[in-house]
This record gives C-alpha cells, structure tokens and sequence, in this order.
C-alpha cells in the first residue's frame, strides 16, 4: 500500500505538475517562452526514446522469457498495442474535434496539424469565441479539450507505473525518470489550454487550476501499469510492452511535432539526439 501511495504521489505531480507549469508558463508569458519548451521537449522525447529501447523494452523480453522461447513476438505485439490504442484515441479526438474549428475544414489545410493549438485540440474553444456561440456550444468546447487531455493522459501514467513495476516501486530508476519527462511533457498541453481560457474571459487562477486538474487522470493509468507489472513476469511483460508503444507513439507523434510547431527550426532535432545519448547514459550508469 505504500508503495501504491508513492507511486500516485510521484505521478499526480508529474500530471497535474506539467500542466500547471504550462498553464503558468501560457498565463504570464504567453508564447514569448515557446522557444525554450520547444528545445526542452526535444530533449526529454529524446531521453524517453533512449529510455523505451535501451530500457523497458529489453525488461519486456527480460520478464518474457522467462515463461516462453518467442518472448520477443509477444513484446512486439504489446508495443503495437499501445502503438494502437494511443493512435486510436488521437483520431477519435482528431475527427470529433476537426469540424468545430472552420479553417480546418478548408480544402487548402494540409491534412496533419500546422499549429500547436490544433495539435491538442485548443484552438476550437477560441474559435467559439470569435463566432460568439452561445455558452452550450463553449461547454461542450471545454469538455472535449478536457477529455482530450484526460485519454492522453492515462497511457502516459501506465508508462509511469510500469517503470515503478520493474523495481517494485523502487524511489529512483525508470519510474522517477519517466515521471520527470512526462511532466514536462504536459507543458505544452497547459499552456495550449489555459491561454484560451484566460482570453475567454477565466481568471489566470482559476485557468491555471483547471489546466492542473486536468492532469489528473495520470493517476489512473499509473495504477494500471503497476498493478500489471506486479502479478508476475507475463503481467511485467504486458505492461512494459503496452507503455512502450504508447511512449514511443506520444514521442513521434507528440512530442516532437509539438517541439517544431512551438520552434520551426532545426535545433529541436539536435536536443532530441542529445537526449537519446544522455538517456543512454543514464541507463548504463
């Protein structure tokens, strides 16, 4: 039980931690401070890269052989998994959110996302605005955005509580680490989320603790990830093979797009190298 309880405390701050600090960054700074979240989350997805290959994925085969010869299929197929079911909640999210914001809709708009508002579904809330919809409309506006960060969330905490699993909750290794990159991860989401709130007419407080709260939910995924780990080798092997293709889906598909849309230059690529050689680094010392 105590254990469980370090876990939640240490994921609850990397959840509610990331976004607050985003939301605080998005309310006194506005987009002035995008250059550095940007090279700060090519490092961390290049640390989290280093982490999932050189790391919990050679636990996942690990813990898998120690129950069958063809460990390593099952390992790929628990990565595709997690690939899958991160993907999934991203189109669903992508599709329902798509037609809310008109310049989306435009034939010229290039099927991916060219914005960072619009890679985590920010921007539909500020476009209510502008079309003064009734308040209905900015409700459901809000609740999808929060949904959004909710789902992103829970495979992100599971990636949190496997780590724990490897030491069984161990107060240093993969668990802490993954906690750290994660919440700095969250950054970007708060200060997508609160800027539109606070220009919605929210006071900075109140946006900052919503966009807090909103990370919550890593919790629950963080629960499910170490409950796995912990009913033996075959759960240990689910459970870091499933948070590593979420991991590896949230760094290509997230995180480093969010680190060009934030700062369209090359350097982001560089600090990402620079974290896959200092994860390395990390995991071999």
């Amino acid at each position: 039980m105590e254990t469980l309880l370090y876990v939640s405390i240490v994921t609850l701050i990397a959840g509610c931690g990331g976004t607050g600090i985003g939301a605080i960054i998005g309310a006194l700074f506005r987009t002035d401070s995008h250059r550095v979240v940007s090279l700060l989350l090519s490092f961390a997805g290049g640390v989290m890269v280093a982490i999932v290959c050189f790391g919990l994925l050679s636990e996942a085969v690990e813990s898998g052989e120690a129950f069958s010869d063809y460990a390593i299929f099952y390992v790929l197929l628990s990565v595709l998994i997690g690939v899958g079911v991160v993907y999934a909640l991203n189109l669903i999210i992508d599709r329902k959110t798509r037609p809310e914001v008109e310049h989306l809709c435009d034939c010229n708009h290039p099927n991916t996302h060219d914005h960072i508002d619009e890679l985590i579904h920010a921007d539909h809330l500020a476009e209510h605005r502008r079309r003064k919809d009734p308040k209905s409309a900015l409700y459901i506006a809000g609740t999808i955005m929060a949904f959004a960060i909710a789902l992103h969330n829970i495979p992100e905490g599971m990636t949190i509580g496997a780590g724990f699993a490897i030491q069984k909750g161990a107060a240093g290794g993969a668990g802490i680490i993954l906690a750290i990159l994660i919440g700095l991860h969250n950054i970007p989401e708060g200060m997508a989320v609160s800027v539109p709130l606070i220009c919605g007419g929210m006071s900075r407080l109140r946006a900052v603790l919503i966009t807090a709260a909103s990370g919550a939910t890593t919790v629950l995924g963080a629960w499910l990830g170490f409950w796995l780990g912990d009913i033996g080798d075959f759960g240990l092997m689910l459970s870091l093979g499933f948070a590593s293709g979420a991991m590896l889906y949230i760094v290509f598909g997230e995180i480093v797009p969010q680190s060009v849309l934030l700062y369209r230059s090359k350097l982001p690529a560089f600090f990402v190298i620079i974290g896959i050689l200092l994860g390395v680094l990390i995991i071999h010392l």
